[in-house]
């Protein structure tokens, strides 16, 4: 007996509904008016494997409208994937289950991103589709998929919509088909009091596909999702649904959007929808027939491996290394020899420029990283001599030009690495992760590795004044959960902190690089990567220190010049650079407590405001930073107004003393 495309929806309805009623809270509208949608997609087009969750030509399913997370969790369970399981479905919402109120990258097999942030699922897609593109361009056709997205009108509404629509269509990304959920109800109510776009107009202006169909009409969205694959331009189909379809009484209301139906309405949705059983209860044929449909693509995976297994041997191995996250063999040798030529050879280089100098040494060994820069690759030095340009045309480069996106250029990096095979890296000015901050939040929930290159990290900046001057967000930064910031002193700090930020497999990292010159500090050589513990002695007292200066970046030399004046005059001072606060925190406590030392005062100097550094200088420290925003001018005077100088640190230590 052939079960119906509609009563295999209704079993997501039913989960949904359920789910939702039994944890008291969640998102039941979008899963029930999106379920016939989705049921298509799942039956008919998307190529994936439950028994092989992770194989790599497998299309990409990206749920960006996150609230609606009993769809994925509804499809997840009936199409046979090892979790969740009925049990963890029960269990929605609840503490040390997988069926999280948004999805979780890291809790279920089948959640490809994380999602929840209106428009980020969206904007990722181009990262996944950008990355199959990239992978296809250099391996082939053993990768060949499309990335599928489910969004609503509430993605569309988000500003980084339009940099994702526009920088995919710009692309040409054309395995890239983006299902909208066309309800017109957002959690205010009707969406016709708060826009008024047509977004077919939208996609069509910005180089898409576009196509609007009846999202209940099974055959019509079958077709649709053809023609899209048929297309070479990344495709739209705007699904016109009823939210929450099958309740009678809610359907097409707010009401449905983010709150229970409760026990009556469920029983008259049981009605309509002609779904007499019990709550998680899914009848075996209906069962059955999803569990088949699971099992489609498990030939095409086969064979698929078949493929892969045909392919030359470097080709492979190259590959599955880039896919466990390891790095080429040799690059810490080949660093190491790199930081000795630079001791022996210091050069004054603001940290910027030490970043393209280390990024012409990485890249071409390290071939998997991706860079990019938000219209400022002259300004970010991001484009390493190696790199070509990736165009809509040309998928064979390694070099992205991001436009003013910062958002969706954080947000298609955070793609690019969850795809599997690739480093990406990407710049903008430091004041501008404002712009980023929700998608580099994303990329630390997530544990991606994706490098943030932030430039022009302080005052030291000048002449473009206050906009354009960074001073509260390294703190800021830093007190972000699994993000690891850096902000070098000269060079050797500099490549050791990208060594740093290519080995952390687990969490994105922020390179604070400064726009000025800054003299050489690290004046000898070891093989030791002193960046990887966060804080170390860069300059010991003469006899008993009785002051320690803690420093980062671009105030280390004036912490050294300090030092110099203190011991001439018979003050023991050493120097402490701590390039990275969040790394420094993770060691040892002897290792912090010999770092830190026993000295009578603790300084801290940094172009920043002087919030947290209390942690490290202790209530009684010296905290030499800004308590104000910037000001327009060169910035030997700003150091010298705001008093972060060599000469503020000696009379504040002798005030003190």
């Amino acid at each position: 007996m052939t079960i119906s495309l509609s009563r295999m929806a209704n079993a997501i309805r039913a989960l949904s509904m359920d789910a939702v009623q039994a944890a008291n809270s969640g998102h039941p509208g979008m899963p029930m008016g999106m379920a016939d949608v989705a049921t298509v997609l799942f039956t008919k087009h998307l190529k994936y494997d439950p028994a092989w969750p992770e194989w790599p030509n497998r299309d990409r399913f990206i749920l960006s409208a996150g609230h609606g997370s009993m769809l994925l969790y509804s499809l997840l369970y009936l199409t046979g994937y090892e979790k969740p399981t009925i049990d963890d479905i029960r269990n929605f919402r609840q503490l040390h289950h997988p069926c999280a109120g948004h999805p979780e990258v890291n809790e279920l097999a089948g959640v490809e991103m994380t999602t929840g942030p209106l428009g980020q699922g969206l904007a990722s897609s181009v990262g996944f589709a950008l990355a199959e593109r990239l992978s296809n361009a250099r391996m082939g056709n053993v990768i060949d998929h499309h990335t599928y997205v489910i969004c609503g009108d509430g993605c569309l509404m988000e500003g980084i919509s339009h940099e994702a629509i526009s920088m995919a269509g710009h692309l040409k990304l054309g395995k890239m088909i983006l299902l909208w959920d066309d309800n017109e109800i957002c959690i205010d109510g009707s969406t016709h009091a708060t826009v008024s776009d047509d977004q077919i107009a939208r996609f069509s202006a910005s180089g898409w596909h576009v196509q609007a169909i009846n999202g209940h009409d099974t055959e019509e969205i079958d077709a649709a999702i053809k023609a899209a694959k048929m297309d070479d331009r990344p495709s739209m189909i705007a699904c016109r649904t009823t939210i929450g379809y099958g309740a009678p009484n809610k359907q097409g209301t707010a009401g449905v959007h983010g709150a229970p139906l409760g026990e009556k309405e469920i029983e008259a949705a049981r009605k309509m929808l002609d779904w007499p059983y019990a709550p998680f209860e899914i009848p075996s044929d209906i069962l059955l027939a999803w569990r088949e449909a699971g099992k489609r693509s498990q030939e095409l995976a086969e064979h698929w491996k078949i493929a892969f297994d045909g392919l030359e041997e470097d080709i492979r191995a190259d590959f599955t290394r880039r896919l466990s996250k390891k790095l080429p063999e040799g690059l810490e040798d080949i660093i190491n020899t790199y930081k000795k030529d630079l001791a022996e050879n210091p050069v004054k280089v603001a940290t910027r420029k030490a970043s393209l100098m280390a990024l012409n040494l990485i890249n071409p060994i390290v071939q998997e990283t991706i860079g990019g820069s938000a219209d400022l690759t002259g300004s970010n030095l991001t484009k390493s001599t190696d790199q070509f340009t990736i165009t809509g045309d040309d998928f064979s480069g390694r070099y992205m030009y991001y436009g003013v996106r910062e958002f969706g250029m954080s947000a298609v990096m955070n793609g690019l690495a969850l795809h599997g095979e690739y480093i990406p890296y990407g710049g903008t000015f430091m004041v501008f992760t404002d712009y980023c901050r929700s998608a580099i939040r994303l990329s630390a929930l997530m544990e991606q590795r994706v490098i943030y290159v932030m430039t022009h990290d302080s005052i030291g900046l000048g002449e473009d004044g206050p906009t354009h001057q960074p001073v509260e967000h390294l703190m800021s930064l830093r007190a972000m959960p699994n993000l690891a910031v850096y902000r070098p002193a000269d060079a050797v700090e500099t490549v050791e902190a990208w060594l740093c930020a290519l080995q952390d497999t687990t969490r994105p990292s922020i390179l604070a690089l400064t726009r000025q010159a800054l003299a050489p500090v690290r004046l000898t050589h070891t093989n030791e990567n002193l960046v990887a513990r966060g804080g170390y002695e860069l300059r010991a007292a003469d006899g008993p220190a009785k002051v320690t200066i803690i420093a980062t970046g671009s105030e280390v030399e004036l912490a050294i010049a300090a030092r110099d004046t203190l011991q001439a005059e018979g003050i023991a001072t050493r120097v402490v650079s701590m390039p990275s606060t969040d790394v420094f925190d993770e060691q040892p406590q002897d290792y912090k407590d010999q770092i830190l030392g026993t000295a009578d005062i603790n300084v801290s100097i940094e172009a920043g405001v002087k919030f947290g550094w209390e942690r490290y200088v202790g209530r009684d420290g010296i905290i030499i930073g800004m308590d104000s925003f910037g000001a327009s001018a060169p910035a030997e005077e700003l150091y010298e107004y705001f008093g972060i100088t060599a000469e503020a640190i000696v009379a504040s230590v002798k005030r003190k003393l």
